[in-house]
């Protein structure tokens, strides 16, 4: 198979990149990495040609271009099921939730409040999330309960979900919460996660940032 990730090491692109590697880990699939600047390749009129947002991630799978984080992950996993990143198909209304969860409610919060948006009770009703703090605890409640977001075993939605607990936790916009720092260490120690991470923080030591 062919697989090439578009990405920047100062962006959600790592989040494709920890997928990535879990798939070399898991399955032992290389990848080809592409990597754009913010104020020219990535609004170049050949990667608008595969994302018309000018944003980063993206993969190309075989000729199949895959846009946003979480819809890269549950592609992935799929793509590659020897790498067993993905639940039965009869056992994902977990895995799905708190993907989808992450990728909607908790993004949408965590953004709002760091931009300073914030909403009073009646237009709370209408935003996906209704309030940041409720967020927060609704994401609190599960991770107190479960390992890992389908229970007992790491999926690929877990690759998102971690990433944006460990963002939040590094960046101050989650609270320190016990169950967000049990589940963020159980996480970094995963040899994917920190091979990862190694790759990105050398791009940008090459790159000064």
């Amino acid at each position: 198979m062919s697989l090439t990730l578009y990405t920047n090491p100062m962006s959600r692109g790592r989040i494709a990149r920890w997928m990535c590697e879990e798939i070399r880990a898991g399955a032992g699939i290389d990848y080809e990495t592409v990597i754009l600047d913010y104020d020219g390749a990535m609004k170049a009129d050949d990667y608008l040609a595969v994302n018309p947002m000018g944003k980063v991630p993206a993969i190309d799978h075989d000729g199949r271009i895959v846009t946003e984080a979480a819809a890269i992950c549950a592609y992935l996993a799929d793509a590659v099921p020897k790498a067993n990143l993905a639940p039965a198909p009869d056992d994902r209304a977990d895995y799905y939730r708190w993907l989808f969860f992450a990728a909607g409610p908790l993004e949408q919060a965590v953004v709002n409040r760091a931009l300073g948006v914030t909403q009073d009770a009646d237009q709370s009703r209408t935003v996906g999330y209704g309030t940041y703090e409720r967020t927060v605890d609704v994401l609190d409640g599960w991770l107190g309960r479960h390992d890992y977001v389908c229970g007992g075993r790491f999926t690929a939605a877990d690759v998102y979900v971690g990433a944006a607990v460990g963002w939040g936790l590094a960046f101050k916009t989650l609270p320190e919460r016990p169950a967000f720092r049990a589940y963020d260490a159980r996480l970094s120690d995963r040899p994917a996660f920190r091979e990862a991470v190694r790759i990105d923080d050398a791009l940008l030591a090459e790159a000064g940032g």
